[in-house]
């Protein structure tokens, strides 16, 4: 292994820029003579919008426009799609109403945004926003995803009941006949709380407009700069594609939440031809709090048959998915092929049979959130394993192992197909690490202090590199999800990387290049990554679902092929030889059993100026482009141990260890691997623990800043001990899995397992705050007590 190859543990070069303050973000564009955008937005969950009047906004000097949904409409911009299909259970296609970039109607969620005032400053626009009277008639909100088929409030005219789609996966008439037969059969109900994205940097848009070209340049924060340019294309007409530029420069975070069109970037780009000036728009916290696509929000009913020697026999699950007020871009996809697919988790279960219904309520909505299903799936399953368990008498380590998969390919009851792992490894490793044969000692010496003690274990496994194009077309997909590279050779030997995978944190400058530095036998500094520009890359897919080391490095390690096997046939023809005989290593070309080689630069220079080529025979350059769609998902798969202390008196939870064992395949870069893992779990833990989106019965964000929605913080998280073991993926040309989302997926259920292994019952619910954990606590009190 070279100090700079596959394995090693190179720091992030991209860290220069960042941590010097020389990162260039889409708020630090500025073009000339630009207006700024301010968004009016509805301070109502449910009302009808029966009149707008701005002629006092549109009278102040500097204000250029007021434009509304209506101005929309009859400009053509279309509603925002919904970008994969579900059928219900009865054949029907989903409902989903159209997604207006400006309200026209009717709002739906407290910030749905009504019209935008376009003025010469930021300050300007807002005072002018101020002086619009919007006429609404205010109607009745519905908030809980519980409540919504039945709450009699329609948020949809085309879905009475709220209802978007009514879906069902698995073989029921299986599931109900293996607990016809079971010995024992636990039960749980879950909420999977809503969840508010909050990355480094919020979102922002600028588009510029060039009348004598007819070009239209957007900067964006966007995860997918390709399909954003399509989208607005295709979808919203805003401009033709080939006319459209997208460019998404350095994006401080994203998480899921940046994959989406919003309607800011798309009406701004509108605004920017309609006034014939760039237009600017940059979210402030509190708006980020309203307008930011939320995730989770799923109620589960689950259960799980065993027979008499715990082995699992079936599960049946039903789900109620809170959509928000609109459906978003890949908002069907999540609590569907993203969940349910997964319900088998690390298990052989037989049968598994799976209700989702998807609703609408009058809240922001809700899509792909870090993990995106797999956390959902694995909260499941993962409770419902444990809880089982603790009602058998079985040591759930011990059940965990009675129960995994052992044989591989194994054809799963809820479509997917997994190809390799061993679970058992992960699990054996991390309760070795994690000391899980001293947890007795440590619980009863902390019983002395008077703290609770529990353990918890989370065996997760997830589905990445969602692909290959023709399995998730037939699932409803409204997009191939395959991904683009381009590996350019300049004629000193440098190489430039374009990719349709796009770095929001990830680190991809560094760990692309390790690739071709390893691959090419150049060194690590000679490579250059190129992402994010919709003028620059041909089309790509973008970075989501821990897509970016499978797919896309998949996809440059292809074109490095093709660049090799070019390289061989400059090199016969150079070193007169036959292209059978040529060996490619460490950067140098050799004839077999000679001492006649050519190096890396040499050869670069020599495809370019192509004296000795026989023109028939050999292109001059030397540039390859490959297009790779995976033949299967990938699978990462590991078990996290967290070890808790709580304080019944106060009912802080202390985490006091942790233990993540992951197999995420091939290892490209371990450091950055570990800081994936890190920021995972920490996400994780904020939603078991602190993080919790509230509204009131009026659809009132209650919890729309940092004073009420509570972030993890350093103090709340231990040193984690991570490690891996290694199961290569055999579906990609790297053996890669995926790591990017391991710890958000695993994290909650080792948490609220190792709480409610504390505390002695099952009575709570995410978060476990300290108020929530202090109630439980006297629960269990008082419990002992009786006894």
């Amino acid at each position: 292994m070279s100090a700079t190859g596959i394995g090693a543990r190179v720091k992030r070069v991209e860290d220069q820029r960042f941590i010097t303050g020389k990162g260039h973000y889409v708020d630090d564009v500025n073009r000339e003579g630009q207006t700024y955008a301010y968004f009016l937005r509805s301070p109502h969950a449910h009302a009808r919008i029966k009149g707008i009047n701005a002629s006092q906004a549109t009278a102040m000097a500097g204000v250029r426009a007021v434009l509304t949904g209506e101005d929309l409409a009859a400009d053509g911009i279309g509603p925002l799609p919904c970008g994969w299909m579900i059928h219900s259970k009865d054949g029907s296609p989903m409902v989903t109403p159209g997604h207006p970039c400006l309200a026209q109607g009717k709002v739906r969620y407290v910030g749905d945004p009504v019209c935008v005032v376009i003025a010469d400053s930021i300050e300007l626009a807002r005072d002018a926003a101020e002086q619009i009277d919007v006429d609404y008639e205010v109607l009745p909100a519905v908030v809980d995803v519980a409540k919504s088929q039945e709450s009699g409030v329609v948020v949809h005219d085309e879905a009475p009941r709220n209802t978007a789609f009514e879906w069902e996966l698995g073989d029921k008439g299986a599931v109900e006949a293996a607990f016809a037969k079971a010995h024992h059969v636990t039960k749980i109900d879950l909420v999977n709380n809503r969840l508010i994205p909050n990355a480094m940097e919020p979102r922002a848009a600028v588009a510029e407009y060039d009348s004598g070209a007819g070009h239209t340049t957007v900067w964006t924060t966007s995860q997918n700069p390709h399909v954003a340019r399509l989208v607005m294309s295709a979808f919203l007409n805003v401009s033709p594609e080939h006319k459209l530029r997208v460019i998404a420069p350095d994006v401080g975070g994203g998480f899921g939440s940046k994959i989406y069109v919003y309607p800011e970037e798309t009406v701004c780009a509108w605004a920017s031809k309609k006034i014939d000036k760039p237009v600017k728009w940059t979210a402030d916290r509190t708006e980020a709090f309203l307008s930011d696509a939320h995730g989770r929000d799923h109620a589960t009913r689950a259960e799980l048959a065993m027979d008499e020697r715990g082995r699992f026999l079936a599960m049946r699950v039903k789900t109620l998915a809170n959509v928000g007020g609109y459906m978003n871009l890949f908002a069907s996809s999540v609590p569907t092929y993203l969940y349910a697919t997964l319900l088998s988790g690390q298990y052989d279960i037989p049968a598994i049979y799976a209700e989702v219904d998807a609703v609408y309520t009058t809240t922001t909505p809700v899509d792909a959130y870090r993990g995106a299903g797999r956390p959902e799936a694995t909260f499941v399953v993962e409770r419902l394993v444990e809880v089982a368990a603790r009602e058998i008498g079985v040591d759930p380590a011990t059940l965990r192992k009675r129960n995994f998969i052992r044989k591989f390919p194994h054809q799963t009851p809820v479509i997917m197909a997994y190809d390799i792992g061993d679970y058992n490894a992960s699990l054996s490793k991390a309760m070795e690490v994690a000391d899980y044969k001293g947890f007795g000692k440590r619980k009863r010496e902390a019983a002395r202090r008077g703290k609770l003690r529990g353990i918890g274990f989370s065996t997760y496994i997830e589905a990445c590199g969602i692909a290959p194009s023709q399995a998730v077309g037939s699932l409803g997909a409204g997009v191939g999800l395959w991904e683009s590279a381009e590996v350019r050779v300049n004629p000193v030997g440098t190489v430039e990387v374009l990719t349709g995978s796009h770095s929001h944190g990830q680190g991809h400058e560094t760990t692309f290049a390790q690739l071709v530095a390893d691959r090419l036998g150049i060194p690590f500094e000679n490579v250059s990554i190129v992402h994010g520009d919709t003028d620059k890359v041909q089309f790509g897919m973008g970075t989501y679902g821990s897509r970016s080391g499978a797919v896309g490095m998949s996809a440059i390690s292809k074109a490095l092929d093709k660049v090799v096997a070019k390289g061989k046939k400059i090199a016969a023809h150079l070193l007169e030889a036959a292209e059978a005989d040529i060996d490619f290593k460490d950067g140098n070309f050799t004839v077999k059993g000679t001492d006649k080689a050519i190096d890396w630069t040499s050869l670069a220079l020599g495809a370019y100026v192509a004296h000795r080529f026989p023109p028939s025979e050999i292109e001059p350059g030397l540039k390859e482009t490959s297009f790779y769609d995976p033949t299967n998902f990938t699978f990462p798969a590991g078990c996290h141990v967290c070890e808790v202390e709580i304080d019944p008196d106060t009912g802080v939870t202390d985490i006091v260890n942790w233990v993540a064992v992951d197999d995420f395949g091939t290892v490209i870069n371990p450091m950055i691997v570990e800081g994936q893992v890190h920021g995972g779990i920490a996400q994780g833990v904020g939603q078991a623990l602190l993080e919790g989106t509230r509204y009131d019965s009026d659809g009132q964000l209650l919890s729309g800043s940092f004073m009420d929605y509570t972030m993890p913080r350093a103090d709340n998280l231990p040193s984690f001990t991570v490690d891996t073991t290694v199961t290569e993926c055999p579906s990609n040309p790297l053996g890669m899995k995926g790591c990017g989302e391991a710890g958000a997926i695993a994290a909650p259920a080792a948490v609220v397992n190792a709480v409610t292994d504390a505390l002695g019952h099952e009575d709570l619910a995410m978060p476990a705050t300290p108020q929530a954990v202090w109630r439980a606590a006297r629960k269990t009190a008082q419990r002992a007590a009786a006894e």
